[in-house]
């Protein structure tokens, strides 16, 4: 979402890295580039303007003069009124109060509010709460079905609501049946509508008096850029949001909402949406985003990533294999599945340290079908196949082809890689192994 922010920012940080020594001047006509940069982005003016007299301020201090490295002096300085800039620091979402608590989920028509209000269950059902979710959008009755069908597919019960009834008696009735069904926490998915209107506020505001809700969340489409920060604040003059969610944080938008919204609003950006999937699902980190921003990865976020779908017993024992040089593909088949509920391995590479800078992954997407072929490919072949490659012959990879609607050349390319591997792995084996961390991938 930030790559041509990022590449114009880079741009701009060298050329200030390329003084020995720094001036008003050449701070001045570097900063001119950042402005620029953020605005291209779609940030408002006004926090640009602020933004940018902030950086010029503290460039021009002792802590840069006195620096050895004023350039990568003034970088750390924008990092640290970026990570300001969006809140400072990651907001967790209040659900104190008595069970069931509720959150309502406002904002306008086609921003996102029914998906995320599934997405926002899964999560709340990893930190061990039980949810409910309350369809109370009745003017558009495929929003109702909409949500029933996400609760089937993760498995979250769901208010059983129709369009003749009224949306603040869905509420009241929804969270006593909640609290009959043991869940102590309620998800309102609110109505929207095209625009922001008097109707649409006042019903809001209704709902909240009724059910008193622990949070708001206001989500907003980032692809709207500057608009998602007017929308977020005609939502807070009406409602009082608690906070905000962010989706398609994963498409091409140049980013402005992202940089904005807290600045406007005063109102912190609580989560963000990545993707389609359910567990597609992130908490916003202001320090973290500022440092994928300048292209400095996010590897906390990857590693809670990993940390949530890798076992650890199983990781130890992948480890323990790998010494013994014992990794089947079979193992190799476990840790695929483990890698791919980490999320996209495109937005995985993003997160590394330096890897917008890297020609070579610039603009650069893992192929997901690939590694469905991949496990395809080894799903099709025997127990006793997948823990003993090596009796794989010509008339078995010929079945495994067919088995898993692939081509013998994409069999032969997996073994000879899973080879290659291995014979990597006995390497390193004899030249010790702690380098290599837990439950990795080996290819």
């Amino acid at each position: 979402m930030f790559d041509n922010l990022s590449e114009k920012l880079d741009s701009a940080f060298k050329r200030l890295k390329g003084h020995g020594k720094l001036t008003e001047k050449n701070i001045s006509d570097g900063l001119r580039e950042v402005r620029m940069a953020l605005l291209e982005a779609d940030v408002h003016f006004k926090v640009v303007k602020k933004f940018i007299a902030g950086i010029k301020e503290r460039s021009l201090g002792q802590e840069v003069m006195a620096s050895l490295t004023p350039g990568q002096q003034v970088v750390k300085i924008v990092k640290d009124e970026l990570t300001n800039l969006m809140g400072g620091a990651h907001e967790e979402l209040n659900v104190s109060g008595t069970h069931p608590v509720a959150l309502m989920m406002v904002g306008l028509q086609g921003s996102g509010k029914t998906t995320t209000s599934g997405k926002l269950s899964v999560f709340l059902r990893k930190k061990g709460r039980k949810p409910y979710l309350v369809p109370a959008d009745v003017y558009r009755p495929a929003a109702i079905d909409q949500l029933q069908k996400i609760g089937s597919q993760i498995g979250v019960p769901v208010f059983d609501s129709t369009p003749d009834m009224n949306p603040v008696d869905i509420c009241i009735k929804a969270r006593v049946e909640a609290q009959k069904q043991g869940c102590d926490t309620v998800l309102i998915d609110t109505a929207g509508r095209l625009h922001i209107d008097q109707e649409l506020m006042g019903e809001l505001q209704s709902i909240k008096q009724a059910v008193n809700p622990s949070d708001i969340l206001l989500v907003a489409d980032a692809m709207t850029g500057q608009d998602a920060v007017n929308i977020a604040k005609a939502f807070n003059d009406a409602v009082d949001i608690g906070g905000v969610v962010l989706t398609k944080m994963d498409g091409d938008a140049r980013g402005g909402a992202a940089l904005s919204i807290k600045a406007i609003t005063q109102k912190p950006i609580k989560f963000v949406g990545v993707g389609e999937k359910p567990e597609d699902f992130e908490t916003f980190h202001p320090d973290r985003m500022a440092s994928r921003i300048l292209g400095m990865g996010d590897v906390l976020t990857m590693i809670e990533k990993a940390q949530a779908v890798v076992d650890e017993k199983d990781a130890a024992e992948i480890e323990k294999k790998m010494r013994k040089n014992q990794f089947t593909l079979e193992d190799f088949r476990n840790q695929l599945r483990q890698v791919r509920k980490m999320g996209s391995l495109t937005d995985l590479l993003g997160m590394l340290p330096g890897a917008g800078k890297i020609k070579q992954l610039k603009n650069f997407e893992v192929d997901e079908n690939e590694l469905v072929r991949i496990e395809a490919i080894i799903n099709s072949m025997t127990p006793q196949e997948r823990r003993q490659h090596a009796i794989i012959s010509g008339s078995r990879r010929r079945r495994i082809s067919k088995g898993s609607g692939t081509t013998v050349q994409d069999v032969n390319r997996l073994l000879k890689n899973y080879t290659q591997v291995m014979k990597m792995m006995k390497k390193l084996n004899k030249g010790g192994m702690r380098g290599l961390g837990r439950g990795m991938l080996p290819f």
